[in-house]
């Protein structure tokens, strides 16, 4: 099974669509796209230490960095706060840019590096906001019925604490491949390791999750 995300759960969590896995092997891989010729200069600029680069390099690809930040933390407030870092950094980190792949894939490695403080910031958003819930301090929304909000709420619950359940390399691994739809061989080079170990960890991903969405009853 695999998850395809959208953001209707409640507070901004993510609601994960179950469906079966699907391949590691791909027709159209987003890292085999060069970036845009137009960029290529921007991209210059920025090398060169021309600040005001990082602002168009923002404008072109935040949208890109916050829907793949907010996939992989299940939070949108925190998914933003990472955003912000990654494009802060950016004058620093720039020079590690090799032109191998898309600078856009680029950021995206950027952002799964940074994000480890920002998973666990997440989750204790989501531990509160859980604890705020059964205290009955959330509100309902007037336009969905109870059964549906509640249904709702307890899918959304149960499958992004399936992703909890990942150590933060296998959730990145997942998150990267599933849903960002990279291969191993991508996100070996995205995240830093061997292609072997990405493969191993993406195994014991979808094995973790098997058991415990079986074990809340989801097939």
């Amino acid at each position: 099974m695999f998850f395809r995300m959208n953001t209707s759960g409640p507070s901004g969590h993510l609601v994960f669509e179950m469906s079966s896995l699907p391949t590691m092997t791909m027709d159209a891989s987003p890292m085999s796209v060069k970036s845009p010729a137009g960029e290529e200069s921007v991209i210059a600029r920025l090398l060169s230490g021309q600040l005001s680069a990082v602002g168009e390099l923002y404008d072109r690809h935040h949208e890109a960095v916050r829907r793949f930040a907010q996939r992989l933390l299940g939070d949108a407030t925190e998914a933003e706060d990472l955003v912000q870092e990654v494009f802060v950094r950016l004058p620093r980190i720039a020079g590690s840019y090799r032109g191998e792949s898309s600078f856009r894939s680029f950021l995206i490695g950027v952002t799964a590096q940074l994000s480890r403080h920002h998973v666990r910031a997440a989750q204790r958003r989501r531990s509160l906001h859980e604890r705020s819930a059964a205290a009955g301090m959330s509100e309902r929304p007037e336009a969905e019925r109870p059964d549906v909000q509640s249904e709702r709420q307890r899918l959304a619950k149960i499958l992004t604490q399936a992703l909890d359940q990942l150590s933060f390399d296998h959730r990145v691994a997942f998150v990267l491949s599933e849903v960002e739809q990279h291969t191993s061989r991508e996100i070996a080079v995205l995240v830093g390791v061997p292609e072997g170990t990405v493969r191993t960890r993406l195994l014991h991903a979808k094995k973790r999750l098997r058991a415990y969405l079986e074990q809340e009853g989801l097939p």
